[in-house]
């Protein structure tokens, strides 16, 4: 049943990168991560949805952290057969004067009430040039020319495959602005010729525009590609420069392809209200909705989570709202234990990667995620000795960290590297242990494990983050700056704890590590550590409200079925989730 009959009609989803399973290296970090719970809770819910990524044999990368915190990597190696089934269907893109022949691998997502066929696409074929074979080889790998023809051939190649296979898509939706392109091969099924009036031709583009949404994930420059018009008319033509441009996507002399997905769409979304906002300043004029992220909960439950739960709460899986019920249905013992559980887990994981012992009893941070300069992953070690300080006067603190700096990001390597030096300076008095080869396995130990989750960027960078929803899952509250999510999350000593910020900071992207890191201090020494080690009931409270206000909201199931019924599910092509 399509959209004008007021049903759900195939949705195809395009992603740079998705996260399946640890041994498919389709991922990055938490983009990836997002787009492997959408298509999970697509297929819990039976939705009509396919998936459309590119295949990476290289991966991302393997990390390798010298003893001074120097990152080195090195490509993964992975073979598709035996974890993915070939597809015999192949399609051709037209590029830099070559026909690149694209074929395909398919991994089914299996659900509480259905099944999403997920297709990554491949070049490495016979037929086709050595570059060419090459372009589905490393995620975020090469330079702009290879950056490109990764994203023609997701953008325009994806869409032929997908019919080629069979899949009636009424909605395309873009997962970042990697995939824009199928706006471009979408605007070639139908405009027409250059001779025709420039109204026939906005109607091609009016009938584009309807079958596109789009969801932007970040406000950092760096997550909007942009690719000079030399290159672009290249690699597809000068011709392709003014459809790109009737499609709103060329700005200052270059290829945006951010503005291109914006261009091309019925509807632009935000991940979070308050990135919302920040997405609506940066693109005056845009209407952009928000559908704040969310996880998805059988995925990101631990073990000793998810017996608690299924014994006291059965059905969670299918109804993530029943969580609502865990302030009156987990009793504080049994949600003690389940924690002490995953807490040997951690302690466990931690000596088999590094070789350290920690103390399971005393209070662990957690803190993962990619690092770069405004995650400030750093700011709880601004000032060591003000750290000692507060140990010394409320009990033991251990840190564990993990996460992967881009080949290319030098001030992300930095940040590291601080951590590693921040760690030989603290010796025994705060233990801290940087774990490398972040992945979805050990962020599943990782946010069950701590007691608190660890969240400092420098606002309003933070679009959504979700590792914090992750641990709040698994009982573990958050301890975070305001921004992203936690916004929408908080609950000041009830669902966690957010260091005071002063009105209107980070507006423009200023910051005061000084002030955010003596704030930070403020609520360990004041509220957090001493809740921790004089009162472990109601610190349990908290942790029960954190599974009870924000594990029952900040899941794919709900953010899931607001995109089927404010996005996809729209009969007048306008987006009603601002």
């Amino acid at each position: 049943m399509g959209r004008e009959a007021g049903g759900l009609a195939t949705v195809a989803y395009f992603s740079m990168e998705v996260a399946l399973q640890d041994d498919i290296p389709t991922y990055s970090g938490g983009l990836g991560v997002l787009a492997g719970d959408h298509l999970r809770a697509a297929a819990d819910l039976g939705l009509d949805m396919v998936g459309v990524t590119l295949l990476y044999r290289q991966g991302y990368l393997v990390q390798h952290l010298a003893a001074d915190g120097s990152q080195s990597e090195e490509p993964v190696q992975f073979a598709p057969e035996g974890l993915l089934e070939p597809v015999s269907a192949t399609v051709t893109v037209p590029m830099a004067g070559e026909t690149v022949e694209v074929g395909a691998w398919r991994y089914l997502v299996r659900g509480e009430l259905g099944q999403v066929p997920v297709y990554l696409l491949d070049t490495d074929r016979p037929a086709n040039s050595a570059a060419a074979r090459g372009l589905t080889g490393r995620l975020y790998g090469g330079d702009d020319e290879y950056r490109l023809g990764q994203e023609i051939v997701l953008g325009m190649a994806g869409p032929a495959l997908a019919a080629e296979l069979g899949h009636d898509v009424s909605t395309f939706h873009m997962n970042e602005g990697h995939s824009a392109l199928l706006g471009l091969a979408l605007l070639r099924q139908q405009t027409p010729p250059p001779s025709r009036s420039a109204a026939s031709r906005q109607r091609a583009v009016d009938a584009v525009r309807e079958r596109c949404v789009f969801t932007t994930h970040t406000p950092v420059p760096a997550g909007h590609d942009r690719f000079p018009q030399s290159l672009v008319g290249r690699l597809l033509g000068r011709q392709a420069l003014d459809e790109l441009g009737s499609l709103r996507g060329i700005a200052e002399g270059a290829l945006d392809m951010t503005r291109l997905g914006i261009g091309c769409s019925r509807s632009v979304n935000a991940v979070s209200r308050r990135h919302g906002e920040v997405t609506r300043a940066m693109f005056p004029g845009v209407r952009v909705g928000s559908v704040t992220n969310g996880v998805h909960l059988a995925t990101w439950a631990a073990p000793a989570t998810s017996r608690l739960l299924d014994a006291r709460l059965p059905g969670w899986r299918r109804a993530n709202v029943l969580l609502r019920q865990a302030s009156s249905a987990l009793p504080l013992e049994e949600l003690a234990a389940a924690h002490d559980d995953s807490k040997r887990t951690l302690v466990d994981e931690v000596a088999a990667r590094s070789g350290r012992k920690l103390d399971p009893g005393a209070f662990t941070i957690g803190a993962a995620r990619r690092a770069t300069a405004y995650k400030r992953m750093s700011l709880l070690f601004s000032d060591l000795d003000r750290l000692r300080s507060v140990v010394e006067r409320v009990g033991p603190v251990q840190v564990v960290l993990a996460g992967k700096a881009h080949p290319r990001d030098e001030s992300g390597k930095d940040v590291i590297r601080a951590l590693f030096r921040a760690a030989d300076a603290l010796g025994r008095a705060v233990p801290v242990v940087y774990l490398p080869g972040y992945s979805m396995d050990l962020a599943r130990v990782l946010v069950a494990g701590a007691d608190v989750w660890l969240n400092t960027p420098l606002p309003p960078h933070e679009a959504s983050g979700t590792s914090g929803m992750k641990a709040a899952l698994n009982g573990v509250p958050s301890l975070s700056l305001l921004d992203g999510w936690w916004i929408e999350g908080h609950l000041e000593g009830v669902t966690g704890w957010a260091p005071p910020q002063p009105p209107g900071h980070g507006v423009g992207g200023d910051g005061d590590d000084v002030a955010d890191a003596e704030a930070l201090y403020g609520v360990l020494e004041e509220e957090v550590l001493p809740l921790y080690y004089r009162d472990q009931a109601a610190f349990t409270e908290v942790r029960r409200s954190a599974i009870a206000y924000n594990a029952s909201y900040f899941s794919t199931e709900r953010m899931v079925t607001e995109y089927e019924r404010l996005v996809y599910g729209t009969t007048d092509g306008r987006d009603r989730s601002a």
